[in-house]
């Protein structure tokens, strides 16, 4: 079943910062326990593609998801939405 050519966008934290034109990502979600209703956080980090190498850590990035790039990249930096202070 196709999603009609929507790309999947996320907000997330840089978390590291030492590789070029790449960047980790972490995204923090809530998520409810089934039974018990406690509201728990969630953390996953992508690996997303910085082209102008403009995102340093702890910045607050857009990103997309796209073709794969490399093995572990197939997300892609779209804004700087928040600098680090």
């Amino acid at each position: 079943m196709s999603n009609g050519g929507l790309k999947k966008t996320l907000v997330g934290t840089v978390v590291s910062k030492n590789m070029d034109k790449s960047v980790i990502v972490s995204i923090e979600t809530l998520k409810k326990h089934p039974l018990y209703g406690k509201y728990l956080k969630r953390r996953v980090k992508h690996m997303a593609h910085d082209e102008s190498n403009e995102c340093n850590a702890n910045d607050k990035v857009s990103i997309i998801q796209c073709r794969p790039i490399s093995k572990r990249k197939n997300w892609r930096v779209t804004e700087v939405l928040e600098k680090a202070k």
